[in-house]
């Protein structure tokens, strides 16, 4: 036929590897880019007030155990299903089909405006570092912001492996300076460094401070699913995946434990101290400025590193979010052409196209109407980020909660039902916590990203009931039609 190169019945490459998915995982967290902006909101210095202080560590191994329950669930439901709409599908095995649509609807929602957001931060991230650093302004903000997204659609378009493999070298180079770097100041530190950073005694409000620390903790962690989205694409992906999504967890969870102690240590487990560098604490260590530990050299270093890896995160979330589309497509939720496959590259033709297309809009929104998510004393660009970014994220933690409700129901028949109901139980306290925090004093405009989330979720729900009680009645007509079709697409 004419039309099977737009078919959502093209077939796709089965040819990625355990790294391949492992990267598409780690790429999405980005952890080098989460450790060197959240250490201010675990420690305290955020719009509530409240953290961890010194025991930043201490929230960031309580948030492990529970990211490994939710972990453990992705991996138990990805032994199952071989599908790219990851957390859609295991959300509707739980709590069934409208409700798995409407999680769809918003995870891929919230991943979408979560890679969007990311544009315009690196573009004037890049912009003001060159300014800084070597007083050079080749292009304006928005010159990079486009630049550097024709650049990530090109990336998703060509094709998946490409696109896993670039994030991979990506987060191997900047994981990797800055683990040495880590290191370097565990070491300088000597006779300074302390356990006290795993003991609730030395947070400023105790366990009710490490506890609200835990929900900035699962921050760290977002996108460690995203290996799921690639299950169509993987080898073997009821072997793969689960590995993916296990090993990532834990080897994040590694470098998020040394990387906060390394802060925390390296400003001697002194609040003030921290307090004076919470705009860009790593910065302030890697630099040759006093109370660092590096040069100018390494300051540059660090700041090249972060740049790598918000490129690794952009492209990660950008595949995750054309996958998501693809299978919403595919299964009537979302408007049948974003179900297109290039036959030639395997990518999704249609959810790359909506990617650059709603990227695109929020660069005009942060430029044409910069007042409109204005954060006091803040580039246009990062109160886009945090706006945008906050409703991502809501959106995340939303589907990881309706996951862990579900998992009892969809994996009812486990052999291993105590450790379900125990992963689902830490899973659903975790995510409740991560939803509580990104409302509780939360000033305005970033606090109503959380409102218009909620309003999507509302609005998904109409929207999965009102599609759902049209493909019923039409259930009939299409099992009639839909074979023979099928079978002269693939003749």
């Amino acid at each position: 036929m004419t039309q099977a190169s737009a078919s959502p019945d093209a077939p796709r490459r089965n040819g990625l590897s355990l790294v391949d998915v492992v990267a598409q995982s780690v790429g999405f967290m980005g952890p080098v880019f989460s450790v060197s902006i959240l250490l201010p909101l675990l420690v305290g210095m955020n719009a509530a007030g409240r953290g961890a202080g010194s025991a930043a560590p201490l929230a960031v191994l309580i948030a492990t155990v529970g990211m490994l329950a939710l972990g453990w669930i992705v991996s138990a439901y990805a032994r199952r299903v071989k599908t790219a709409g990851s957390l859609y599908n295991y959300v509707t095995l739980g709590l069934g089909q409208r409700a798995g649509a409407a999680a769809g609807l918003m995870y891929y929602a919230g991943v979408l405006l979560l890679g969007a957001a990311i544009g315009p931060l690196v573009g004037g991230y890049l912009h003001d570092t060159l300014a800084a650093e070597f007083h050079v302004q080749p292009l304006p903000v928005w010159g990079w912001q486009l630049l550097i997204l024709v650049g990530v659609v090109a990336l998703v378009y060509v094709g998946v492996e490409f696109s896993v493999r670039s994030q991979l070298v990506l987060s191997l180079i900047s994981v990797g300076v800055l683990l040495i770097f880590f290191i370097y100041v565990i070491v300088k530190v000597g006779g300074g460094n302390s356990a006290t950073a795993f003991s609730p005694d030395t947070a400023q409000d105790g366990w009710s401070g490490i506890l609200f620390a835990v929900l900035y903790g699962v921050l760290l962690f977002t996108g460690f699913e995203a290996a799921a989205n690639l299950a169509e694409e993987a080898k073997d992906p009821q072997r793969h995946i689960p590995k993916a999504v296990t090993f990532s967890v834990l080897a994040a969870a590694v470098f998020f434990l040394i990387g906060t102690y390394a802060q925390v240590a390296g400003f001697h487990f002194d609040l003030n101290v921290m307090a004076k560098a919470s705009g860009a604490p790593l910065n302030a260590l890697a630099g040759g400025s006093p109370g660092g530990y590096g040069s100018t050299s390494w300051g540059r270093l660090v700041e090249l590193v972060v740049f790598l890896d918000m490129i690794a995160v952009y492209v990660g979330i950008s595949v995750s979010a054309t996958r998501g589309v693809l299978t919403m497509a595919r299964d009537g939720w979302l408007p049948r052409p974003l179900a297109t496959v290039s036959i030639r590259r395997g990518s999704p033709t249609g959810g790359t196209v909506l990617v650059g297309m709603a990227y695109l809009a929020v660069i005009g929104i942060s430029h044409l109407f910069p007042r409109l998510l204005e954060l006091p004393g803040a580039p246009s660009y990062l109160a886009t980020y945090s706006w945008f970014s906050t409703f991502g994220i809501f959106c995340l933690a939303a589907i990881y909660l309706m996951m862990a409700l579900g998992a009892p129901r969809g994996l009812r028949d486990h052999p291993r039902r105590w450790l379900v109901w125990l992963c689902a139980a830490v899973g659903v306290m975790l995510t409740a916590g991560a939803l509580f925090g990104s409302v509780y004093k939360v000033p305005s405009p970033t606090v109503y990203a959380t409102y218009f989330a909620l309003g999507w979720f509302v609005a998904a729900t109409v929207i999965a009931v009102f599609v759902g009680r049209r493909r019923a009645r039409d259930e009939p007509t299409r099992a009639m039609h839909e074979r023979p079709s099928s079978s002269e697409c693939r003749g």
